[in-house]
């Protein structure tokens, strides 16, 4: 039944229908693959399954939805304009079920494997995993993921690409299967470089590129951006000085953020966090009882949701607009701020007997959830990691709402001269 779900007719423009993938040569990155015609020049777009397409089940990464759900009546709203612009749909990218698990393991699709070190079986990242692997493996030119608490950066870090966390509702969510929608959740584009990212929100925003060109006009040289550097307790040393490096070559202006502003980025963590979990019990604690086809790990997640719900939620939401008017003042002194994606490197794929435990691990490895809580959009790009086996680390940079043409602008200068 389920095979049949997945291979439903009624696509068009998707090429032909082929099963899910399972083999090396796609690392588990589709749920769904559509080939382009092989004479085909034609932008290629991966979508994440997490966003309707008409006449395709939407997933959400589940086996019981996949078996239970009818196809989609209709397009997301976030593809509109793709589809307007003929854009060739190559498939539909695997995630952790439910976009619930920060690692990007999903125990029934299969788990997308990290193409910066095969050999260590490192965690892909998650939740938008499947986008971050197809884009890395050359499967597609952009991939539109969805961050809730980091789903597009952290994913994106994990797989040496560059990931954009949008305004949170700068892009329509319908048709999108929500986490946190109330306050959280966004779509944004995925891809190799800073140049097809532009691309990708083009196709989110009509006439991006236009901005992103009169944003690189205003400020074609790194010395005229302000960068307010923030240092995190917990930090692998490396990664902050791959960070600082990248910054000097890009020649920025660096302001070190003081301890004040530390502080309430991780308040601001803690809160998001909360309300990141607590959106999983309010969206998916329907699905907790099913005897099947959810896994453990998932209601693991959603357990620790509606705990999280029932103690934290109201009082995190509470210190939301607070936050918000910190951030404010702070690009008040600086354009951007500067802080790794991540704390550490990757970790490995963690043992079942482990799922939970690790999971609420990889979650506070991320420092990407202080940003959803605000609203704010990020940028996660990939610089060189000297010295170790894993060849890149990934600089998040944090933008005032609705700077995202000027945040790849920044983007630009630190891939121009921070060449992996």
């Amino acid at each position: 039944m389920l095979i049949g779900l997945l291979l439903a007719t009624g696509v068009t423009g998707c090429g032909n229908l082929q099963e899910p993938s399972t083999g090396d040569s796609f690392d588990h990155a589709f749920i769904r693959y559509w080939p382009p015609p092989k004479e085909s020049k034609s932008l290629r777009l991966a979508v994440k399954d997490l966003i309707d397409m008409k006449g395709v089940v939407t997933t959400a990464g589940s086996k019981y939805i996949a078996e239970t759900r009818p196809p989609a009546t209709s397009d997301a709203a976030c593809l509109m304009i793709a589809r307007t612009r003929n854009i060739q749909i190559v498939g539909k990218t695997n995630l952790s079920e439910f976009a619930a698990a920060p690692s990007g393991i999903n125990d029934f699709f299969g788990t997308p494997k990290s193409p910066l070190n095969r050999q260590s079986n490192l965690i892909p990242g998650g939740s938008s995993c499947g986008s971050a692997v197809a884009v890395a493996n050359g499967l597609t030119d952009i991939a539109f993921g969805t961050d809730t608490a980091g789903s597009v950066r952290v994913p994106a870090a994990c797989c040496g690409i560059v990931g954009l966390k949008t305004t949170f509702g700068l892009v329509s969510l319908q048709g999108v299967f929500p986490v946190e929608p109330k306050h959280l959740d966004t779509v944004g584009p995925m891809a190799k470089d800073v140049n097809h990212v532009v691309q990708g929100m083009d196709l989110l925003q009509n006439g991006f590129v236009a901005r992103y060109r009169a944003a690189v006009a205003a400020k074609p040289l790194g010395e005229k951006i302000r960068i307010g550097r923030l240092y995190l307790t917990g930090t692998d040393p490396k990664i902050d000085q791959a960070i600082d490096e990248a910054l000097v070559q890009a020649q920025f202006k660096v302001v070190p953020l003081d301890p004040a502003f530390k502080e309430k980025w991780d308040q601001a963590k803690r809160d998001g966090n909360t309300l990141a979990a607590a959106g999983v019990w309010i969206s998916d604690g329907k699905f907790f009882d099913k005897l099947i086809g959810v896994s453990a790990r998932t209601k693991a997640i959603i357990a620790l949701g509606g705990f999280d719900f029932v103690t934290n939620y109201q009082s995190a939401l509470r210190r939301q607009a607070a936050w918000q008017q910190s951030l404010q003042e702070t690009f008040q002194k600086v354009d951007f701020i500067a802080v790794s994606t991540l704390q550490k490197l990757p970790p490995k794929i963690p043992t079942a007997a482990t799922a939970a435990f690790n999971e609420a691990q990889i979650l506070n490895l991320q420092n990407t959830v202080p940003v959803n809580f605000a609203g704010n959009p990020a940028l996660a790009i990939p610089i060189p990691l000297k010295g170790e086996i894993f060849p890149a680390t990934s600089l998040q940079l944090v933008g005032p709402r609705f700077s995202e043409a000027d945040l790849l602008n920044a983007g630009r200068l630190v891939e121009a001269r921070s060449r992996l």
